[in-house]
């Protein structure tokens, strides 16, 4: 063991004092940090000048919506119900963006539906909120004219306005949690093929300079592969860690300093207020704070519940295809053979990304069903799904397709060890598969 672990000093000193991996600890972050402040912007520039119809066939606005009209939205009434499908394809309604639905029991409930066309802008979103709210208000104030204080109190309570496209009035294929969940699957998946494939040069390279001849006269060759995957694995710990930290500063940064319009002074919230106080200040966070991207990043995201699984199912993936990688490069006949069999393994990787987007917009699909069984593409799909929820009474899942990628490393090391061990000094032979069935047999 103590060979193992000089061997896996050897290989983490020797990247982590490489330029490129001392660029990367910041680049890598950096970049992270930079897309989520273009999404977040993005995400609140949808459109600023608007046209709303009202549909309210119950006359409870009384065709009146404010007093002072804003600049950059209009409004008016239609005294009849509306279907959806009717605003959205009628000829006659198609010089509005928005429709707000007006039901009767609103007075009560404090819920009403917006449908829009096109993406409504943050401020946009807010005005038509503060407006409608402050108008249901002023009718709940003729109607009770002996006021107590849990009536007030009733009438300070935040309206509940639900946003939704035209094209989707159920919100049934919301899946931006799932976004998460598969950046994390894609961050698995390509810093494995990353590291496994330094794994596999790694190895070439030394055979093909017959470095190993010298070294395996020291060590055992299984020793020699396992120093290098854990040696190289703990240089891709140490990256990702340091990514990790370096995104979770950068997030409170963004927030106090770049994002600090979409949050509350914490000092407010904590401050000693009445309790209507409190709900007027709740009343404006749930106004201010209605963009998507920031609601999903600060809110959506179950960071206690995500990472540590993150960091063990990258784990295990990384031990996985590092085994794998590790025969191919000890198999090969030369630095420049093996292209068989690493480029199905890159495909690989690849349709495992690529599968993970389909997901995202089926999760219910039979891909899923048995990716999250299947070592090769268990990780993104695992991830995937517990971004999204797994449903009441199925979170046992999770540990099953963890078990599965415990066994199936043992499983790939084991091979991984016999082939390494028997192919390692094998030199000017073509991989193939019926080369590796032949030393996997050897004793």
């Amino acid at each position: 063991m103590s060979a193992v672990l000089l061997i896996a000093i050897k290989e983490v000193k020797q990247r982590i004092l490489n330029r490129s991996f001392i660029v990367m600890l910041f680049l890598v972050p950096t970049m992270i940090l930079s897309m989520v402040y273009f999404l977040v912007k993005a995400a609140d520039e949808g459109k600023k000048n608007v046209h709303v119809l009202i549909a309210d066939p119950g006359n409870i606005l009384q065709g009146v919506i404010s007093s002072k009209d804003a600049s950059n939205v209009n409004y008016s009434f239609v005294s009849d119900y509306l279907e959806i499908e009717e605003f959205k394809i009628g000829k006659r309604y198609q010089e509005y963006d928005v429709l707000l639905e007006v039901n009767e029991k609103v007075l009560n409930n404090k819920k009403v539906f917006v449908f829009h066309r096109d993406f409504l802008s943050n401020n946009i979103q807010g005005s038509i909120r503060y407006t409608f709210e402050r108008r249901v208000e002023e009718v709940l104030i003729s109607e009770f004219s002996d006021l107590s204080i849990d009536e007030f109190r009733q009438l300070k309570q935040p309206l509940n306005v639900d946003f939704r496209s035209i094209d989707n009035p159920t919100n049934s294929s919301s899946n931006k949690a799932g976004w998460v969940g598969y950046f994390f699957g894609m961050v698995i998946m390509l810093v494995t093929l990353f590291y496994g494939l330094s794994i596999l040069r790694g190895i070439a390279r030394e055979k093909a300079d017959r470095v190993v001849e010298v070294v395996v006269s020291i060590v055992r060759p299984y020793q020699l592969m396992l120093g290098k995957i854990i040696g190289i694995g703990t240089a891709a710990i140490i990256q990702i860690g340091f990514w990790v930290l370096f995104v979770f500063l950068g997030l409170y940064a963004l927030q106090d300093i770049l994002f600090s319009d979409f949050f509350i002074d914490a000092s407010l919230t904590a401050s000693q207020v009445s309790e209507g106080a409190n709900e007027i200040l709740q009343s404006e966070f749930n106004r201010i704070r209605n963009n998507e991207m920031i609601h999903l990043i600060y809110d959506r995201i179950d960071l206690a519940l995500m990472l540590p699984f993150f960091f063990v199912f990258f784990l295990a993936t990384y031990l996985f295809y590092g085994a794998l990688f590790s025969l191919i490069g000890a198999a090969m006949g030369s630095e420049g053979d093996g292209q068989l069999f690493i480029l199905p393994t890159v495909f690989l990787v690849l349709f495992t990304i690529i599968a993970g987007y389909f997901m995202l917009n089926n999760p219910e699909s039979q891909l899923f069903v048995y990716g999250q069984f299947i070592p090769f593409t268990l990780p993104m799909f695992v991830m995937i799904k517990l971004s999204m929820g797994y449903a009441v009474g199925s979170g046992y899942l999770i540990w099953i397709s963890l078990l599965i990628m415990i066994f199936s490393i043992i499983l790939m090391l084991w091979i991984a060890g016999r082939i390494f061990k028997v192919s390692l000094l094998s030199y000017g032979h073509r991989l193939t598969l019926r080369g590796l069935f032949k030393w996997f047999l050897s004793k």
